[in-house]
């Protein structure tokens, strides 16, 4: 078994950072690779950041003939199109130029691709029929392959729709009845793990397992509304009186997460999130289950067994709020330096002359501050330059109440204390500067 090397891409996302690691400690040789890792995730010399989808079939031949792998594992994937994510490119291009690398490389290799469980009838997003594209061009391939398709994820960490549905359970609030009534059959990251692994330690040439695909998840049919009450009753707050969502707030939430998911950032609540959780989560995980011999775990036995600790408490009560810590910094900030330069001009540029500054730098100061706090505010927004923005918004905080102090001291004490409230905005940006990382 130590032997076998298994080459898993997307190392760093919720299902690849785990299995990676999980086969390692199972003895497997494991290479993960992903565009980028966090310093936490390099978990071995073996980590390889690499922006795998831009490779072309030959450099991904020679990926695999350097490493001399003989399982892939394909986790990659994204929800929705976006700025820097096309589903097309990611779920279907990709697995072209894969399949033809596994075909150059000369070598017999498994492809276990993970992909979505569900009908292709019901298919409607660009997500969902991409990933069954994808599923088409494999079983045509003639490669050995395992086509995984996991029911509702639940993982120690927590990421998107997990993350969303824990925060659902600590708050008193609920889903529309029809969405709460959805089926979501679940299932545990350790059961799709040690599918991987019965898999990877099974010969290349077995023909029973040439061309699979399978539905993995429990085998008790149970809804949306189950998933959220069983992660109550570990949080301590089944007991708790709920409201029910309206659906057009749900529909809202939705494109405002597009806008942001437009801005870099991927929060789970996006209409493409919304029209799969509508689908829902089923599958029939019988054939899984015959040939693996892999009993799934329930949703209790995956989740069911301890207290939520105070570290799942936080994040699930701080995970929505962040969204909102977010855009109103942005809202601050851009609407303070345009409010000044365009509606209240007069008033902000009194200030200075009130305190005696040269009239000849009256304008450029108040101009100048005016378009850095805008300026901050746009680099806040954009998910690739919000800890810039943020930093910048922290000094520039700074620099104003000890200017303000130096030159212009009785604005502290001023009635409606302007200097004052800069304090609690400045520990509202370090909140949000220790809040950026999504995994």
């Amino acid at each position: 078994m130590s032997e076998r090397t298994i080459l898993v891409l997307g190392a760093s996302g919720l299902i690849g950072r785990f299995v990676a690691d999980d086969l390692r400690a199972r003895g497997f040789r494991v290479v993960g690779v992903a565009r980028s890792l966090l310093p936490a995730q390099r978990m071995s010399a073996l980590d390889i950041e690499l922006a795998i989808l831009s490779l072309d079939a030959a450099s991904l031949t020679r990926l695999l003939r350097e490493h001399a792998v003989d399982v892939i594992v394909n986790c990659i994937g994204v929800l929705q199109d976006g700025s820097g994510s096309d589903t097309n490119a990611v779920h279907r291009d990709f697995v072209v130029r894969l399949l033809a690398a596994i075909d150059g490389s000369g070598r017999a290799v498994r492809l276990v691709h993970i992909s979505i469980p569900g009908a292709a009838q019901t298919d409607r997003t660009s997500f969902a029929t991409t990933k069954r594209e994808a599923e088409r061009l494999i079983a045509a391939s003639g490669i050995p392959h395992a086509i995984l398709r996991p029911g509702f994820v639940v993982a120690p960490s927590a990421y998107g729709g997990g993350a969303l549905l824990r925060s659902l359970a600590a708050f008193p609030l609920d889903l529309p009845d029809k969405e709460m009534a959805t089926s979501f059959q679940p299932v545990a990251m350790e059961d799709i793990s040690a599918t991987i692994a019965w898999l990877a330690a099974r010969d290349v040439d077995d023909a029973s397992l040439k061309a699979v695909t399978w539905d993995l998840m429990q085998v008790e049919s149970i809804t949306l509304a189950g998933v959220i009450k069983q992660f109550r009753l570990t949080f301590g707050t089944a007991g708790w009186p709920r409201v029910a969502t309206p659906s057009f707030m749900l529909d809202l939430g939705a494109r405002i997460g597009d806008l942001a998911n437009h801005l870099g950032w991927t929060p789970p609540m996006r209409s493409t999130a919304i029209a799969e959780l509508r689908r829902g989560v089923r599958g029939d995980p019988s054939a899984w289950i015959a040939a693996t011999g892999i009993a799934p775990k329930t949703l209790v036995e995956t989740i069911g067994r301890h207290p939520a600790t105070v570290q799942d408490k936080w994040f699930a009560r701080l995970f929505p709020v962040k969204a909102l810590i977010f855009a109103s910094l942005v809202m601050f900030w851009f609407l303070s330096g345009f409010i000044a330069l365009f509606v209240s001009y007069r008033a902000a540029a009194g200030i200075l002359t009130a305190h005696n500054f040269p009239p000849a730098l009256v304008d450029p100061i108040t101009i100048g501050t005016s378009l850095m706090d805008m300026g901050i505010g746009v680099l806040i927004a954009f998910r690739r330059t919000a800890a810039i923005g943020l930093v910048a918004g922290i000094m520039a905080s700074l620099g104003y109440m000890v200017g303000a102090a130096i030159l212009t001291p009785d604005l502290w004490i001023e009635p409606l204390g302007a200097l004052v409230k800069t304090g609690p905005a400045i520990v509202l940006m370090l909140v949000a500067l220790l809040m950026l990382d999504n995994r």
